[in-house]
């Protein structure tokens, strides 16, 4: 039997240290709350400050489930609740522990803060057919 994994591990800087304290508490209160719900918010991914305990940027990477759909969530709750605007983005990786031909690909999303919506992503799975179909793959 082969596993399936999604690996990802990407910066989101916030603006201000206070912002990231801000953020790393809802992310443990979320988690918290995650522990009796059927549909967790904040499962798949880890989430600590990248820089100096004063530092403004927040690690966000893979547990051991990987949950691509659960940090763009996690990036709009963000924004709405810190106010955060620009484009930050983020690419994934989907590995196999077994030589499966579904088994590898990834990706990759942009969202817009100020905006609070997702505003494009690619699938090397898409990508490739598109390309091989002869379609324009970037349209």
């Amino acid at each position: 039997m082969a596993d399936y994994f999604t690996h990802f591990s990407c910066l989101l800087d916030v603006g201000t240290p206070d912002k990231a304290t801000r953020a790393l508490v809802l992310f443990q209160s979320l988690r918290e709350a995650d522990q009796d719900a059927d549909d967790p918010e904040v499962s798949g991914f880890a989430l600590a400050r990248h820089d100096a305990p004063e530092g403004s940027t927040l690690w966000i990477h893979d547990d051991e489930h990987g949950d691509v759909e659960a940090v763009i969530r996690f990036a709009l709750r963000l924004a709405e609740d810190l106010d955060l605007i620009g484009l930050w983005g983020f690419q994934y990786g989907l590995t196999c522990s077994r030589p499966r031909l579904d088994g590898f690909g990834g990706g990759a999303h942009v969202i817009d803060l100020g905006a609070r919506k997702s505003i494009g992503w690619t699938s090397t799975e898409e990508w490739l057919t598109a390309s091989l179909n002869g379609e324009d793959a970037n349209a």
